[in-house]
């Protein structure tokens, strides 16, 4: 099993898309997990101009890199939230227009539909090795957030009664559930990354969140480690429940104190990157996530999609770390046995 190293773009949107595709190639990289701001994937564009996606192929091609999933954190964060000032710096003006929440909200799952069509069309115009690659998978992937309307209630003071937890997966299962109809009926899967202010984030509340959307098959996760570990929620864990609705994965590491920090677990409203943090954001091979175990896993279930690096180190030059990155992930990939170990005494 060889899985394509890819890199996510969302940490380099300020790059144009030919110019990260070409430093993307020489950092050791096969593919870009496109993601849909920057000028790196415009689903606008994508629907209404009838060249765009044979356009961006051929801009990926020229560059030597291909592409194996869509990703649309931003505008899918907005479809569950609260709304408020922060959201204006993350969507698109046509999304947050006059900023009142319910409509943001509804604008941002319409996008999330029409994301849903643009992939179909994108990975339609693809050249044959991804459609080859996407066959082995067996599905086409955008990725994303979901927002929730209860991560404020994680800290059950004054009291939060079950009845408003319930009421919050319950709004996820109404919004999101006629979006992931359109995700059908385009033949998509959108992969929510479990992370801390979604509806999902731990293996507790993906349980919950599956629950709400009456375990849609178009339903499934982008499995990134370092959003688990540090909360001390089991990476292999998370893989054995859920590893056949793992439609993505992201390479990305953690490291954690054991020591007592002045900055709990919850970041004490400081910026990444602070020495009295009890944990941060490592480039891969960094922190302390057991990558082999992963592999392991992945290989048991049959994971065949790219391992996509999501490049975040507060301590570290990007382009040195996205480039050890590359390597690191070549290096702790392996294909599952094809035979018992023990075979060759009974030949």
């Amino acid at each position: 099993m060889t899985r394509p190293v890819s890199l996510f773009t969302g940490q380099w949107a300020d790059l144009s898309l030919e110019t990260l595709a070409k430093r993307a190639k020489s950092f050791g990289y096969d593919a870009l997990e496109l993601a849909c701001w920057g000028d790196h994937f415009d689903v606008a564009h994508a629907l209404d101009e009838a060249d765009y996606c044979k356009r961006h192929w051929e801009l990926l091609s020229d560059c030597g890199v291909r592409s194996f999933a869509l990703s649309n954190h931003l505008v899918g964060q907005a479809v569950c939230d609260r709304i408020d000032e922060r959201h204006q710096t993350i969507l698109p003006e046509a999304i947050w227009g006059d900023g009142d929440p319910e409509g943001v909200r509804q604008r941002a799952a319409a996008e999330m539909v029409r994301t849903a069509r643009a992939s179909r069309k994108f990975f339609d115009a693809a050249p044959d090795d991804v459609k080859g690659v996407l066959a082995k998978t067996g599905r086409t992937v955008v990725n994303g957030f979901t927002g929730s309307s209860i991560w404020h209630l994680l800290y059950s003071f004054p009291p939060v009664t079950p009845a408003m937890i319930e009421e919050g997966y319950a709004d996820f299962g109404r919004r999101w559930k006629p979006i992931l109809d359109a995700f059908a009926e385009q033949d998509v899967c959108f992969a929510l990354e479990v992370h801390p202010t979604e509806i999902a984030f731990d293996i507790a509340t993906t349980r919950r969140a599956l629950a709400a959307v009456g375990g849609h098959a178009r339903f499934g996760f982008n499995f990134d480690p370092s959003h688990l570990a540090y909360q001390n929620v089991s990476v292999v864990g998370f893989l054995r429940e859920f590893g056949a609705r793992v439609f993505n994965v992201h390479v990305k590491d953690v490291w954690w104190s054991d020591e007592p920090t002045a900055i709990g677990v919850f970041g004490g409203h400081a910026d990444f990157g602070d020495p009295e943090r009890a944990w941060d954001f490592r480039s891969p091979g960094r922190g302390r996530i057991d990558f082999e175990a992963i592999i392991r896993e992945l290989n048991r279930v049959g994971y065949a999609g790219p391992l996509s690096v999501e490049w975040e180190d507060p301590g570290m030059d990007r382009e040195h770390g996205a480039t050890a990155a590359a390597a690191f992930v070549r290096r702790i990939d392996f294909p599952p046995s094809d035979r018992a170990f023990d075979a060759a005494f009974g030949d």
